[in-house]
């Protein structure tokens, strides 16, 4: 099995286990990370921890697989384009990296995370990186393009200019600069990626996940908006949330509870 759940009360912890190959994706992987998101995202579960074992977080697309392709199997690359109108797209070729989820992922990086392993990573709600862990459009060098979202989401996380530094050049982006460009968001000593972002996880699922959730959703939704039209979705994105969870939570703080920013009894 290239892919394995573990499972820790509200969190999900997606295992991608080819550590032969870093972690580079090949169909079976994709197809088997593509079901395992859509099993979580239908589930109980809150928040989805994704890992790479064996220190390595994914090298990208299996360059030895894409090489062993004949002619008639490289032409079939046209699989994965979008259909017209709003059918349901294919998966994207490093798996779900198209998919729109419900519920936040969380991204736990050791060692490489290059090329389309990159993209996987700018995939999930937030990168927790190892302090030795690395990210860069290593398939810069190959004549491969970003096709999994970076080019999208890239800009979205650190600027345009920063991003087209990044892409065009294809250079490594260790741990630290991406911390400080905003290309992940916790850096942690290596071999500990795992259990900080399932630290983080088990945070965020203990809150009332309605009104989590309504925030995460208009983070996505009003992007490029104007700010009025962007208040709007907001206001209509917790509408909800207020009512089913706000004043209940508003009867907990009064009778004592979370005071003083006190995040551990609410």
């Amino acid at each position: 099995m290239t892919v394995e759940i573990d499972k820790s009360e509200h969190v999900w912890t997606i295992v991608h286990n080819r550590p032969e190959a870093r972690n580079a994706m090949d169909p079976k992987s994709a197809d088997a990370l593509v079901a395992a998101f859509e099993q979580f995202d239908q589930s109980e579960a809150r928040v989805a921890v994704l890992w790479g074992a064996g220190g390595s977080f994914c090298a990208g697309w299996d360059l030895k697989f894409a090489a062993s392709l004949s002619n008639e199997e490289r032409g079939d690359i046209s699989n994965f384009d979008f259909p017209i109108g709003s059918a349901p797209a294919p998966r994207g070729s490093l798996g779900p990296t198209r998919m729109e989820l419900t519920k936040p992922v969380i991204a736990a990086v050791e060692g490489p995370a290059v090329a389309g392993g990159m993209e996987l990573a700018m995939w999930c709600d937030i990168r927790v990186m190892a302090e030795d862990a690395y990210f860069g459009v290593f398939c810069r060098r190959w004549g491969i393009p970003l096709s999994d979202g970076g080019a999208v989401r890239l800009p979205r996380l650190v600027g345009q200019g920063k991003a087209l530094d990044i892409a065009l050049t294809g250079r490594k982006v260790s741990a630290q600069e991406s911390s400080k460009i905003g290309l992940c968001e916790r850096v942690v000593p290596p071999g500990s990626s795992r259990e900080a972002a399932e630290k983080i996880a088990h945070e965020i699922a203990k809150f009332p996940q309605q009104a989590m959730l309504a925030d995460r959703r208009s983070i996505y939704e009003t992007h490029g908006l104007t700010t009025r039209e962007a208040l709007k979705i907001e206001w209509a994105n917790g509408l909800a949330a207020v009512r089913n969870e706000g004043y209940l939570g508003a009867a907990r703080f009064t009778d004592g509870l979370g005071r003083h920013g006190d995040f551990d009894d609410i």
